[in-house]
């Protein structure tokens, strides 16, 4: 069964037990079984695993892991070391140097981040190689939209960064009276161009949080 390490464990104790998370389950381990699945069955929980419910400052969603190989390792929009920087991750190293003069890191490794209370979630946590979305529908959503809701009751005020139209569908589940959530268009080379340069998110992230007696470091050692 699931064992994340930290506070999460006892937040999704009930939900690792219904019915739709052991169908769900089922269907892992005849996948990982059969095919080919990103990222390894150990690394499926990482984002959980680095940030802790109660560090969580900024929430960063993705969709499903990158598919390709070596990619992947359970970090929303992350890559290992050594691995190419996606273009998505390019361009949200571009907004970050634009909005707060950071330079770009050579690598894509994000961990530096989810250790410092950045939870980096997509909303769908497997994928085949080589075929996008192919585990959408099969109950991640519903296990991912609980990790949302329990954020969003949280007292501590956070940041939601929701990029695509993906993403902005959950803003619903979120209370944005307790809350600041972000939107704008997909950081991907379709669509950066159409409002995700410019948006600032990662400097205003900052001054809420600030406004609140927390801070959140960008900064991404090589």
């Amino acid at each position: 069964m699931v064992h994340i390490g930290n506070d999460w464990d006892e937040l999704l104790k009930d939900e690792i037990e219904k019915d739709y998370y052991l169908k769900l389950r089922q269907i892992l381990k005849q996948e990982y079984f059969s095919r080919t699945i990103y990222p390894s069955m150990y690394d499926i929980f990482n984002a959980l695993r680095y940030t802790s419910f109660k560090d969580t400052r900024v929430v960063i969603l993705g969709q499903d892991p990158y598919h390709g190989p070596g990619q992947a390792h359970g970090l929303a929009f992350s890559v290992q070391k050594g691995v190419p920087i996606p273009p998505s991750l390019q361009n949200i190293y571009k907004e970050i140097r634009d909005d707060l003069g950071l330079t770009p890191p050579s690598h894509g490794c994000l961990t530096d981040w989810a250790e410092h209370g950045i939870l980096l979630l997509n909303t769908v946590l497997t994928v085949r190689a080589g075929q996008a979305a192919s585990h959408r529908g099969i109950g991640w959503e519903i296990f991912t939209d609980r990790i949302i809701e329990l954020l969003s009751g949280r007292e501590q005020p956070m940041v939601f960064l929701l990029w695509g139209a993906n993403a902005r569908e959950k803003k619903a589940l979120i209370d944005t009276s307790r809350h600041l959530v972000l939107t704008a268009a997909h950081p991907s080379p379709l669509s950066a161009r159409n409002g995700f340069f410019g948006c600032r998110h990662f400097s205003t992230a900052c001054r809420f949080l600030a406004q609140h007696g927390m801070q959140v470091d960008w900064t991404i050692r090589e």
